[in-house]
């Protein structure tokens, strides 16, 4: 009869228990480390827009206090895109060199401090130079988190990555409306209310450059299970790509049409989400005769809608593909699903004046149009992971034009016609924009460079 344990056979007996620190062997558990650094993410980019749409939500005020005109309110909502749109190829390229780490927390504790600047405003050319400032310390952040979803996640993942980075856009703007009009109500002045934001957001960025890391390997909190599962993806991925995942230029992806389709698709979303980001409350005031506490409940209804619907994309995409659905088929149908509901809502809104009506359907532009957040996993997908950061920069190069001529545009729309109805179908043609772009992108593989 065998001995259920059997003694080896180099030895008289049992071993005895080894001594000292070593652990007992176990079945490796993954940790899960790569979602706390997407969940980080979700919170500095929410950080992101509180701070950057602060302006908007207190622009009752603010045009009161300085005496702006529309037109001139529009060049100042515009100031912030002309300096991060002109930092994101530098910021690429940094980010690509030195790692998204130091990008992501530097830029963080740095447009906290701008943000708290913009409360010494006293006239035009300070509210500008505020803004500016903002848009140039704020450049970095996404494409940094596009370079994340590169290292971190395989592509099986991505899809969830993005979104939940990219859902801190709706989630920040829906949470600024309430907590910059619940601090101005609190202290009395908007001037305030923009120092509170500005401390809490520099004390992030320093959390964050203490956290992350620019590739799992680096982090003490990823084990090798971890590891091992995130480099077996970035593996697969590699083998069906063409050529080595190696730094290239800018260049050698002008002549795809898939990047043109990415870029182009980018800035009609941005068209649609920066146009109600800027003008959405004085809209919201000047036509359903919201006051600040009324825009502040309304925003965060509209854009928490947008939070949901971008977490609910990104979950169906990842689900749909591990299911086995092509890569083109699953992306190609979300996202034209989502641009003809944002095109047919923002024209229900033409059509019907009712002010919670707009909002319902607001609430629904924003749930589908959030959607596009799975753009944020085409830099890794097209650029591969050498090249994420300038890829990903060069996309929302593309998306921040429209975020320099929309608040413009819209200004001079409004301030010359005395109504928004033109201005919606304004978005109307963005939603188009990026909805036939979004329909000739290829997201299968990766582009080939020389």
């Amino acid at each position: 009869m065998s001995s259920a344990n059997p003694v080896p056979a180099t030895g008289a007996g049992p071993k005895p228990p080894r001594t000292g620190t070593a652990r007992p062997t176990r079945t490796r558990t993954r940790t899960r480390t790569r979602w706390k650094v997407f969940l980080l993410l979700l919170g500095v980019v929410t950080l992101n827009y509180i701070d950057r749409g602060s302006v908007s939500v207190a622009l009752p005020l603010i045009t009161d206090d300085l005496h702006l005109s529309k037109e001139v309110t529009g060049f100042v909502l515009s100031a912030f895109f002309w300096t991060y749109a002109l930092m994101q190829l530098p910021a690429g390229r940094l980010i690509d060199r030195f790692g998204p780490r130091r990008m992501v927390g530097g830029a963080c504790a740095g447009w906290g401090a701008a943000t708290a600047l913009t409360a010494a405003a006293t006239g035009v050319g300070s509210l500008l130079g505020a803004r500016l400032a903002l848009g140039a310390v704020e450049a970095p952040v996404m494409p940094a988190g596009g370079k994340l979803n590169a290292q971190w996640l395989p592509a099986a993942e991505r899809g969830r990555g993005a979104v939940l980075m990219d859902g801190g856009a709706p989630l920040g703007t829906a949470l600024g409306g309430v907590a910059i009009s619940g601090l101005i109500a609190w202290t009395g002045s908007w001037r305030l209310s923009f120092v509170v934001a500005g401390a809490a957001t520099v004390a992030v960025g320093l959390f964050a450059l203490w956290f992350l890391r620019d590739t799992p390997r680096e982090h003490p909190g990823v084990n090798d299970a971890e590891a091992e599962h995130i480099e077996r993806g970035h593996a697969a991925e590699d083998a069906l790509a063409p050529g080595d995942d190696r730094p290239a230029r800018l260049t050698d992806y002008l002549g795809h049409r898939s990047f043109w389709g990415m870029c182009l698709g980018w800035m009609g979303f941005n068209g649609v989400f920066y146009g109600l980001l800027t003008w959405g409350p004085l809209y919201l005031s000047e036509t359903k005769g919201f006051d600040i506490k009324s825009i502040g409940w309304s925003t965060l209804v509209i854009f928490g809608a947008g939070f949901v619907g971008e977490l609910i994309g990104g979950w169906l995409s990842d689900l749909w593909r591990a299911r086995g659905g092509g890569a083109n088929t699953v992306q190609r149908t979300l996202m034209g699903i989502a641009g003809g509901a944002v095109m047919a809502g923002l024209l229900g809104v033409v059509l019907v004046p009712d002010a919670t009506t707009a909002v319902v359907l607001l609430s629904v532009v924003l749930f589908f149009l959030r959607w596009a957040g799975l753009y944020w996993a085409l830099p890794s997908t097209l650029g591969g992971r050498a090249n994420a950061g300038v890829v990903g920069a060069a996309m929302n190069l593309s998306g921040n034009i429209a975020g320099i001529v929309t608040p413009i545009a819209v200004g001079f729309i409004v301030g010359g016609t005395g109504s928004y109805t033109w201005a919606l179908l304004y978005f109307v043609g963005a939603g188009a924009l990026f909805t036939v772009s979004s329909l000739v992108i290829d997201y299968s593989r990766r582009l080939a460079v020389r």
